[in-house]
């Protein structure tokens, strides 16, 4: 259940955000707070992948229209974004049921950071429509396939949860301290995180500290 709190629009926030912060808050607040930005063969292949869904309009298949790079926006969770691919299902009624597929260059995660940011898209689809969304899916690149990933109630609460995290986390204006892991080996900020070197210097400081 959403919470009844509306957001202002100079304070909305992108969707990828909560992709971000649950890969890694450091990073989140690295890109979203500090604004920086630095990319790798990963985040390279994943912007080719986007910019050629980004190019396309919209098509129709039978009963399926698709149409790419929509704007999206949620008051209620305070973000704002586009979805890579709506695809609109015709339904035994006539109506069109929107789907949302989002494009991911990898594979499928062991985590639910993709399962959240798809999830935030159907959420603001329903706010925007004044409709109910069950179903959309993951294109993974690396494996060409479709992950079907169900709206339950444990994954919209998780994604209110995240995305209620990552406004707390950007009005604090506080980047975490780095904390490495097998994360940062290919991940596109790591040298500008430092999070090897970070962590020595927290270290260091923390022993200085209590010496004194």
């Amino acid at each position: 259940m959403l919470s009844n709190k509306n957001y202002e629009i100079d304070d909305l926030v992108f969707l990828s955000a909560l992709n971000h912060y649950l890969y890694c808050p450091r990073r989140c607040a690295l890109i979203h707070i500090e604004q920086l930005w630095s990319e790798n063969i990963y985040t390279a292949e994943g912007r080719i992948m986007h910019n050629k869904v980004d190019t396309a309009d919209h098509e129709s298949r039978g009963n399926i229209r698709i149409e790419y790079a929509v704007p999206l926006r949620s008051l209620k969770l305070g973000l704002v974004g586009k979805a890579d691919v709506i695809e609109l299902h015709r339904t035994d009624e006539g109506t069109w049921m929107p789907f949302p597929v989002e494009h991911k260059r990898g594979k499928p995660k062991s985590d639910d950071c993709d399962k959240v940011q798809l999830c935030a898209q159907a959420i603001c689809l329903e706010e925007m429509m004044n409709i109910d969304i069950k179903n959309g899916a993951l294109f993974y690149g690396r494996t060409r396939r479709r992950c079907d990933v169900v709206f339950d109630d444990a994954l919209w609460t998780e994604t209110e949860n995240i995305a209620k995290q990552v406004h707390e986390l950007i009005v604090s204006g506080v980047t975490p301290r780095a904390d490495s892991s097998a994360k940062c080996k290919n991940c596109s900020m790591a040298a500008i995180c430092l999070p090897k070197a970070s962590k020595r210097v927290g270290s260091y400081l923390t022993t200085i500290t209590r010496e004194e």
